[in-house]
């Protein structure tokens, strides 16, 4: 169960889940034999809202989680933004 922000520097408390963001990951452990079963296995983290607007967690080849800063896709889509405005416009 998530009871905290995944965040190691800010640790505020899980009280409702309307503020925030849910990531789950597959941590599946299984075999390493062709065939054999894997047991499947979901892993649920929460970043609070502060620490979501800014951060995000992935998952990297070796199943690792880990939490890193969001891409700057915000500031790109404002550069562009005239030029298409500007298209339109003609």
């Amino acid at each position: 169960m998530v009871n905290n922000c995944s965040n190691s520097g800010c640790g505020k408390p899980l009280h409702y889940l309307r503020e925030g963001r849910i990531f789950i990951f597959d941590a599946s452990v299984g075999a390493g034999e062709p065939g054999a079963k894997r047991s499947r296995r979901l892993e649920h983290y929460w970043l609070c809202g502060g620490c979501s607007e800014t951060m995000m967690m992935v998952q990297d080849g070796q199943g690792r989680i880990r939490i890193m800063s969001k891409p700057t896709i915000a500031m790109e889509t404002e550069e562009t933004a005239p030029v298409v405005a500007s298209m339109l416009a003609s």
